[in-house]
């Protein structure tokens, strides 16, 4: 009996010892990443242009997601009546949904990354203002996705709701605004929502063309340090703790919407 409790004793000492050796390390650490020469504000500046991009490549995205649904739909919708006239209007509309049917394959169909490149390095190599150009790569290969989301949620629309709309003495424009357009934003909202949280990972990217964003701040302490774990993993951490946040407000939508619709 007198051995285990000294077996016990000695292995709650080590225990004790361990947590001490730990903590001293990890302050230590955390000292050096982020107290030291004030290496946390790496972190703030980058959390904060990750956000700026996020929010403008987000609007963008939308705003062009827009347009190409509403274009390619229109022609979807119409294509029978119009291709019996084949005017000067339907080769406008099936000229145009061509075009659009190219932009989201080829920005569905390439790596985002090799989108960021080519703007950054090709397209406006003589800029100064990356932050910008991240703003409008992140904004055409979000509107690729919000596009192909608001059309399908139009299309599913039963066709009756546009001959309603048409019965009330209402054209078609105006029964896209007042009839489908808001029974359409309910049904992908969650849907615009879990694309917003995939474009703030898609950020992540950014210091390939060495703007320092959230996760490049990361890596700038770690080089300075030549520590990868606290920076890298105070990252994933934040990173996380937004994701959770956005799914969280997502699953509040969608809940009080289908409430709604009791």
């Amino acid at each position: 009996m007198g051995k285990i409790i000294e077996w016990i004793t000695q292995t709650c000492a080590g225990i004790g010892e361990w947590f001490q050796v730990t903590a001293a390390e990890f302050a230590k650490q955390f000292h050096l990443n982020f107290i030291k020469d004030n290496r946390w504000e790496y972190i703030v500046d980058g959390l904060g242009r990750t956000l700026i991009i996020t929010v403008l490549a987000a609007i963008l995205g939308f705003a062009i997601g827009v347009v190409v649904a509403a274009l390619r739909s229109t022609y979807d919708l119409n294509k029978e009546v119009m291709s019996r006239r084949k005017n000067f209007g339907y080769r406008i509309f099936s000229f145009f949904n061509k075009l659009c049917k190219v932009y989201i394959a080829v920005i569905r169909g390439t790596p985002v990354v090799v989108q960021l490149m080519i703007m950054y390095f090709v397209i406006f190599a003589s800029s100064t203002n990356s932050t910008g150009i991240a703003v409008l790569a992140f904004g055409i290969n979000s509107g690729a996705y919000v596009a192909e989301i608001i059309r399908a949620g139009i299309m599913s629309v039963d066709r009756g709701q546009f001959e309603a709309g048409r019965s009330l003495g209402l054209n078609y424009v105006q029964t896209m605004i007042f009839v489908i357009i808001p029974q359409v934003f309910k049904s992908v909202l969650p849907s615009l929502l879990n694309e917003a949280i995939a474009l703030l990972k898609e950020t992540s990217i950014a210091g390939y063309v060495g703007i320092v964003d959230l996760t490049k701040a990361g890596e700038i302490i770690k080089g300075v340090t030549f520590s990868a774990f606290m920076p890298l993993i105070a990252v994933a951490l934040i990173y996380l703790t937004i994701v959770i946040f956005l799914t969280w407000i997502v699953g509040k939508i969608e809940r009080r919407l289908r409430k709604n619709e009791r």
